[in-house]
């Protein structure tokens, strides 16, 4: 597995030290950040899915942005409440600890007005069992030109190529478009081929485009690469990050 320490077992406040203290993360970070900035409409509503510590609902809140945040960890929750106090006191952020079963149930979910973009930032998705469930829940929460841009974990990224690991699951990963690492040191997820996360969606979003998970190094970088016509090499594009930022479209 990754010695990146953000994959490491920690939470709440261990984590937020961790995951503030290594450059990468915060480089990793800050171009996701400038993403949803360009993608979001100012003052939009917004619903931070799996939000940690508040990092992100934080940064975009103070920003005029309203925040819908959840998250099932009751140490992150705990330590997101004091990080965000002043702004879920001034009702700018709202956060959501049910149980998962009742989010996707629509029980206590938090998001009273409808979403303009759903977002969530290193890797929630990658730890969701029924990704078809999820996108129903973010397809309920958004309005009608609702979007959604994730950050997950890239199975094609070629640091991990150098690890026995990596070539051990590559087999899995083409034949069934995803393969699972169990846990230990890391917490146990799944990894998905573009494809895969593209059709696992397709009957609530669109996967529109793809970004490297890393501050734009030129300007083809900072467009993507638009998958509507297909996933063709993209694979190529986010070859050197250990993140990609995907783009999903709400349908009608």
């Amino acid at each position: 597995m990754s010695s990146n320490p953000l994959f490491k077992s920690h939470t709440g406040a261990e984590y937020f030290k961790r995951i503030t203290a290594l450059e990468l993360n915060r480089r990793v970070r800050s171009a996701y950040q400038d993403l949803v900035l360009r993608i979001a409409p100012a003052g939009a509503a917004l619903f931070d899915f799996g939000a940690g510590p508040g990092i992100d609902a934080r940064f975009f809140a103070e920003r005029g942005f309203t925040v819908d945040a959840y998250d099932v960890d009751p140490k992150m929750c705990e330590f997101f409440a004091a990080h965000c106090r002043t702004f879920i006191d001034s009702g700018r952020i709202t956060l959501d600890c049910a149980g998962y079963a009742e989010f996707l149930a629509g029980k206590n979910s938090g998001a009273e007005r409808r979403i303009d973009l759903i977002i969530s930032n290193f890797a929630p998705l990658n730890q969701v069992d029924d990704l078809p469930a999820l996108f129903a829940k973010f397809h309920a929460l958004t309005g009608p030109q609702g979007k959604a841009l994730v950050s997950v974990l890239n199975p094609y990224f070629i640091g991990d190529m150098k690890t026995r690991w990596w070539w051990r699951n590559v087999p899995r990963l083409w034949r069934d478009g995803h393969f699972f690492v169990a846990g230990g040191q890391a917490p146990a997820h799944t990894r998905w081929r573009l494809a895969d996360f593209g059709a696992l969606s397709s009957p609530y979003f669109r996967l529109a485009r793809v970004y490297r998970g890393l501050p734009p190094t030129r300007k083809q970088h900072s467009k993507g690469v638009d998958l509507r016509r297909g996933y063709g090499g993209a694979w190529l594009h986010v070859a050197t990050s250990q993140f990609m930022f995907l783009l999903f479209e709400k349908r009608d």
